[in-house]
């Protein structure tokens, strides 16, 4: 195989030998896809380790942050932004609290909800976690010119429509 080739097309090649009868295609998409998203995670992991935050913590404090001043949600709209369940949701508020990233109080317009909202420390973490989230991932795409990663981007969104 020519050096241009990568690791799918060695397995694909090779299942190709093996197994002539199958259409190996989506195999060729969808494992760049997986091995991709696996470097994904390691440089966001990395991006945000770099601003001391988790993951999960990134994930909350990003969903107050795009909520605009004054950084404030409820945790009804932290579970549909987060994709996770109330009680998952009611641990990460309560650690964030703990780690004086975020506040939790009655909201004053409906004495028995509650509000999150950020702190000036979880306003700079995140903000700075974004920043190098955006100048690593930036890094990953390298290899592609800003029409190939619009176009890229276009085919994605086409295909994650289904599962949204």
């Amino acid at each position: 195989m020519p050096e241009s080739h990568d690791e799918v097309d060695r397995i694909v090649h090779a299942w190709g030998r093996e197994r002539p009868d199958l259409d190996f295609t989506p195999l060729q998409v969808l494992s760049r896809v997986g091995r991709l998203a696996k470097h994904l995670d390691r440089t966001r992991r990395m991006a945000f380790a770099r601003s001391e935050l988790e993951y999960w913590e990134f994930d909350v404090l990003s969903a107050l942050r795009r909520a605009g001043e004054p950084y404030q949600l409820s945790p009804k709209a932290l579970l549909q932004q987060t994709l996770v369940s109330s009680g998952t949701m009611t641990n990460r508020i309560d650690r964030l609290v703990d780690r004086e990233l975020v506040t939790r109080h009655t909201n004053p317009k409906d004495g028995r909800g509650i509000q999150v909202t950020m702190t000036a420390q979880g306003l700079s973490r995140v903000d700075a976690a974004i920043t190098r989230l955006v100048d690593a991932e930036a890094d990953l795409l390298h290899a592609l010119t800003p029409a190939e990663q619009e176009s890229l981007a276009s085919l994605l969104r086409q295909l994650s429509l289904d599962f949204d």
